[in-house]
């Protein structure tokens, strides 16, 4: 008979104080059900991995005020593939070990002008090419951090982080090259400015990597760059989007490596009605001068959300010695309210990689992918192909994912 008032009672206790104090409580709950299997020649048996990432957690905001604190965990519920961490070693590679940790603490202020999180935080910056939060993996990124964003101006805006460490997808048995998380002084700076044609955005990533067993300091660099993104109508149901990217790439702190490396981007994409079509050219650079051809001294992202960039096949989360040269197009469909279903999508991209130097045909690569929205229900099936010719070997990847959000 108790129980019948327990639960109301708590749920009164749990509600005064915040009722109270003005305070909003919101439950964070996220899911992920993904099944992966990898055919990659010269290993003798195909990676299968089944698993199941939950995070879930609180925020609370009052005013200017919030809070968050978030959990994450990673189950392996079919465990036939290496995970980066654990063999077998004749298995392709799923970067997804499991794991439970602290995903998000966070305290922020926030008012119109100014921005100020810290702790642990999620911080993705433009579209992650460089900074970003790694979210197709299980176990995604974070930054031990102080971040603030500053508007002075209606249309300027300084965006300055500096992290500490920077939690990996590695989760906690983390070792190695591929560290639980990784200490460093790391400065992410952004200045943008809204224009009517566009954003213009200048950048400096000051990126220290300062565990010796990640490649002995050599993914330490200092980049500054300049970036242009922006869309315009060309009619009602037509639309132009563009960017355009340069950065020049050095090495930073103690990197034992001396060494220069450009990056540059273009890509277009047009929207007609339900269909975009998009094309681009990306290209991380070799180093110049005696460096050349060296590892590690061409153009490198380790804090970027990779599976983003360069094809689906992951062949290219560190950049060749010699660079890479990334010719891409693709298409993509779009349907609204199908039935039950909020958006149905199709897409399609083929890429075709060569190097920055020495004129090396890398490989190409096919990527497709359907989705469906159902509420908060995502289902997609995603699909990956490299043909290798003169990088890696031939790839093949499957994902069947379920994505539920609260």
């Amino acid at each position: 008979m108790r129980s019948r008032y327990l639960l109301p009672a708590a749920a009164m206790v749990a509600a005064g104080p915040a009722c109270a104090q003005g305070i909003t409580l919101k439950p964070l709950v996220d899911a992920r059900l993904r099944y992966e299997t990898v055919d990659q020649d010269g290993l003798v048996r195909n990676a299968d991995a089944l698993t199941l990432r939950v995070r879930g957690g609180l925020s609370a905001a009052t005013g200017h005020w919030s809070a968050i604190v978030e959990g994450q965990g990673t189950l392996g519920i079919v465990n036939d593939y290496n995970d980066g961490l654990h063999g077998p070693a004749d298995r392709p590679i799923v970067a997804d070990p499991q794991d439970i940790a602290l995903y998000r603490a966070q305290i922020q202020y926030k008012s119109k002008a100014l921005t100020v999180t810290a702790g642990r935080q999620r911080i993705a910056l433009d579209d992650e090419r460089f900074v970003g939060i790694v979210n197709f993996r299980q176990n995604g990124q974070t930054y031990d951090a102080v971040r603030v964003e500053l508007t002075p101006l209606a249309k300027l805006k300084a965006d300055v982080s500096y992290a500490w460490s920077v939690r990996s997808i590695w989760g906690i048995d983390g070792a190695g090259t591929r560290q639980q998380a990784i200490s460093g002084d790391n400065v992410l700076a952004n200045l943008s400015y809204q224009m009517p044609v566009g954003t213009l955005t200048g950048f400096a990533y000051l990126v220290e990597q300062d565990e010796a067993p990640v490649f002995a300091f050599r993914q330490s660099s200092q980049t500054y760059g300049v970036r242009f993104a922006g869309a315009r109508p060309l009619s009602k149901t037509v639309k132009l989007s563009y960017q355009a990217s340069y950065a020049r790439q050095t090495d930073y702190h103690r990197n034992p490596n001396d060494y220069r490396a450009d990056y540059y981007l273009i890509d277009g994409a047009l929207d007609i009605a339900a269909l975009r079509l998009n094309a681009g050219y990306e290209v991380l650079g070799a180093a110049d001068g005696r460096s050349g051809g060296v590892a590690l001294t061409s153009f490198q992202t380790p804090l970027a959300t990779l599976f983003k960039f360069q094809g689906w096949a992951d062949k290219f989360l560190t950049t060749p010695a010699n660079g890479v040269r990334d010719l891409y197009g693709g298409a993509t469909y779009g349907f609204r309210k199908v039935g039950p279903i909020d958006l149905l999508s199709f897409q399609g991209v083929y890429h075709r990689f060569d190097s920055d130097r020495l004129d090396q045909h890398y490989g190409t690569e096919i990527d497709l992918l359907a989705s469906a929205k159902l509420g908060r229900y995502v289902v997609s099936a995603r699909y990956a192909d490299y043909r290798a010719r003169r990088f890696a070997t031939d790839t093949k990847k499957v994902w069947l994912t379920l994505d539920y959000a609260l």
